[in-house]
């Protein structure tokens, strides 16, 4: 529950705020987000297996999200930018897609 507050919380911090993006940040921002929505739907699927831990969540969250720009960053230092951040976009998106299903299935018991 925790978590869900502090999402909504910092979505809407986000939202009233309107903080601006540097130039230089604007590539690894929208791989950043997709990590971190990777890692609150890891977490929502482990409240409901009863398994959630906050500091897993935490160091995954961080992680997540500083991998995800790195593997980016390599790979606009390799000139192979567009091709690396769609391998991320596709493992993380396939995570997401299990964690939603896992969730669906909990929830509607099927």
């Amino acid at each position: 529950m925790i978590p869900l507050l502090g999402l909504v919380g910092g979505v809407l911090i986000g939202l009233l705020w309107g903080p601006d993006v540097p130039l230089g940040l604007q590539p690894y921002l929208p791989i950043a987000v997709i990590a971190a929505l990777d890692a609150v739907f890891g977490a929502v699927r482990a409240v409901l297996d009863g398994i959630f831990n906050d500091k897993v969540f935490v160091v995954s969250f961080l992680a997540n999200v500083v991998v995800a720009a790195f593997i980016v960053f390599l790979g606009d230092q390799l000139g192979v930018g567009s091709q690396l951040s769609t391998g991320v976009v596709v493992v993380l998106g396939v995570r997401i897609f299990s964690n939603v299903a896992s969730i669906r299935r909990h929830l509607f018991k099927a």
